[in-house]
């Protein structure tokens, strides 16, 4: 395969991926913005969030910024800017802000010295716990600790399930193609001796009007 053919095809392989803005700010004030589509959870409690940063070429702008302040933003991305966000994977040089060249506007919170964007419904401040160097391929693992989140509250439902649907969140899938969710179903938690059952939105009610036991035949 061709370099650019191959990573489309693998960049495809792990199906829909989410869409995220990682805000950062140096030690000058100069902000920075770019996208990422690798951002996983790795617990709750303490509330832990990775990323994949690809090699260092020299020029990394989000990994100097985060490696100097120690803190950094993850900003979900919606369908009413998903443009603006790509258009930041652009090399832009260390002293053009992605917020001013992709029309986005930074927002601030006391006692934290990143940007957040102000456009994403979902939102949340992040400070650097640990740099994990993935040696087979020169990436790093960037882990992270929640440590302020802000969020649509009428996304929210009774039992912390967040509906980013609700959001206009967007996926992606391979390096280019962005995609809008539709939920098909929550389902209530898996339990062996019991079938499978949806629950409602918000998580206050089995949806199903039985819930039968599973019998072996």
């Amino acid at each position: 395969m061709s370099s650019r053919y191959r990573a489309k095809f693998i960049n495809s392989l792990s199906g829909y991926k989410s869409v995220n803005l990682v805000g950062t700010q140096n030690l000058d004030g100069q902000s920075n913005l770019a996208i990422f589509s690798s951002v996983v959870h790795l617990g709750a409690s303490p509330a832990l969030i990775g990323f994949i940063m690809r090699p260092d070429n020299g020029s990394r702008h989000t990994l100097d910024n985060i490696t100097q302040s120690q803190n950094y933003t993850i900003n979900q991305v919606s369908a009413d800017f998903y443009q603006a966000a790509h258009q930041t994977s652009a090399r832009y040089p260390e002293h053009e802000s992605e917020f001013v060249t992709c029309n986005l506007s930074e927002h601030y919170i006391d006692g934290f010295n990143a940007p957040f964007v102000q456009q994403s419904r979902l939102k949340y401040a992040v400070k650097l716990q640990e740099i994990m160097p993935i040696a087979i391929n020169n990436t790093q693992l960037i882990i992270g600790e929640i440590v302020h989140v802000i969020c649509d509250s009428t996304a929210i439902q009774g039992d912390g399930y967040i509906d980013i649907e609700s959001l206009n969140t967007v996926t992606a899938s391979g390096l280019d193609s962005y995609h809008t969710g539709e939920r098909i179903a929550r389902l209530a938690y898996a339990k062996p001796e019991l079938k499978t059952t949806s629950i409602a939105l918000d998580g206050s009610a089995i949806i199903d009007d039985t819930l039968q036991k599973i019998t072996s035949s």
